[in-house]
C-alpha cells in the first residue's frame, strides 16, 4: 500500500515537485497558503500548488496560520508530510502527526542560506554553485538533518528565473530518488554543522536598488538576483527604473552614477571599476524593452543628462 502524503507548499518552485508525488504517490491533501489578489484589478487568484491540486482532485486546506488551524492535517491520518517553499513555519504538534515523519524540499545546499529566498541570495552573492536539500523538518528555520543532496554549478548566464526552474527539477528527481528509503526507514541522516550555517532572509525593498559606487560584478550579481523578481532598480529623474538584464566592462577614471557611453543596444552607467551596461530595461510606467529599442526616439544628450539615484 501507498503511504498517505499531505503536501505543504505555495508557488510555481513547488508545482514539479507536487506533480511528481502526484503521479508516484497517494496525496490524499494539499495545504497551501490563501488566494491573494493579482494584478491592477487585484483578482482574487488561488496559488500555483492549489491549481494542481484542484486540478487532480484532491483537497485544499488553506489557513491564515497553519499553527491555529491544522485539524484537516490530523483528519487524514498521513503516514508523511512533504513541504517545499509553503510560506508559514510548521509547529511541532503538526510535525508529531505523521507516522514515517515530515520532509522539505529547499533549494540549497543547507546548511548555507536556510530561509526564504535561497536562490536569489546565492546570485547575489556570486556563488559558484548551489543545488537542493531534502531534510528532516524540525522546529528550527531549515535545520532539520539532511538526507540528501545534489549540487547545480551556477552559470553566468543564470539570473533567478532560469535558476528556479532548474533546482525546481532537481528536487522533484531527487525527492522521488530518496522517497523510497524514507519510507522503509533506511534513509542517510546527517546533522547539519551550525558553524557553516546562513540565511537567506526574503528580499527588502531598499535591497533593489542598485548602488553604482559598487564594483561591477557585484552590481552584476543584484541585477541577476533579482531577475525577473522583484527586480533591480534605479532612480532615474526621480522615476524609477527597472533593470532587468547588464554587462560589466572594467574601466578607469569613470564617473559614477553617471551616463558615461551610448551605444547602439545598452547604456553605460559610471560604477566603481568600470560601466555598467544595460541592455534590457523598463522606464516607470511603461513594459520592459530591450535598450536598443528604448533608445528609438529618444535623445542622446537628454540620456547623457540622466541623474541617477
Amino acid at each position: 500500500m501507498k503511504p498517505r502524503i499531505v503536501f505543504m507548499g505555495t508557488p510555481d518552485f513547488a508545482v514539479p515537485i507536487l506533480e511528481a508525488l502526484i503521479q508516484n504517490y497517494d496525496v490524499v491533501l494539499v495545504v497551501s497558503q490563501p488566494d491573494k489578489p493579482i494584478g491592477r484589478k487585484q483578482i482574487l487568484t488561488p496559488t500555483p500548488i492549489k491549481e494542481v491540486a484542484l486540478k487532480h482532485h484532491i483537497p485544499v486546506h488553506q489557513p491564515e496560520k497553519i499553527k491555529l488551524d491544522y485539524a484537516p492535517i490530523e483528519e487524514v491520518s498521513p503516514d508523511l508530510i512533504i513541504t517545499c517553499a509553503y510560506g508559514q513555519i510548521i509547529p511541532e504538534s503538526i510535525l508529531n502527526i505523521p507516522t514515517i515523519g515530515c520532509f522539505n524540499v529547499h533549494a540549497s545546499l543547507l546548511p548555507k542560506y536556510r530561509g526564504g529566498a535561497p536562490i536569489h541570495h546565492a546570485l547575489m552573492n556570486g556563488e559558484e554553485k548551489t543545488g537542493v536539500t531534502i531534510m528532516y523538518m524540525d522546529k528550527g528555520m531549515d535545520t532539520g538533518d539532511i538526507i540528501e543532496k545534489e549540487e547545480y554549478i551556477i552559470k553566468e548566464t543564470d539570473n533567478v528565473g532560469t535558476l528556479h526552474e532548474e533546482l525546481s527539477k532537481i528536487g522533484s528527481r531527487l525527492l522521488l530518488k530518496v522517497l523510497p528509503s524514507i519510507i522503509s526507514k533506511t534513509n542517510h541522516r546527517e546533522k547539519q554543522k551550525e558553524e557553516e550555517a546562513t540565511y537567506a532572509y526574503n528580499i527588502k525593498r531598499e535591497e533593489e536598488r542598485i548602488d553604482f559606487s559598487k564594483k561591477g560584478k557585484d552590481i552584476i550579481n543584484l541585477i541577476r538576483g533579482l531577475n525577473p523578481w522583484p527586480t533591480a532598480n534605479m532612480l532615474v529623474n526621480e522615476e524609477e527604473y527597472k533593470v532587468l538584464e547588464a554587462r560589466f566592462t572594467p574601466k578607469d577614471h569613470v564617473k559614477i552614477n553617471q551616463v558615461e557611453e551610448i551605444t547602439k543596444n545598452a547604456i553605460g552607467i559610471g560604477c566603481a571599476d568600470g560601466i555598467i551596461y544595460i541592455t534590457k530595461l523598463k522606464p516607470f510606467g511603461k513594459k520592459e524593452l530591450l535598450t536598443k529599442d528604448y533608445l528609438n526616439g529618444m535623445k542622446k544628450e537628454n540620456i547623457l543628462e540622466w541623474k541617477i539615484n
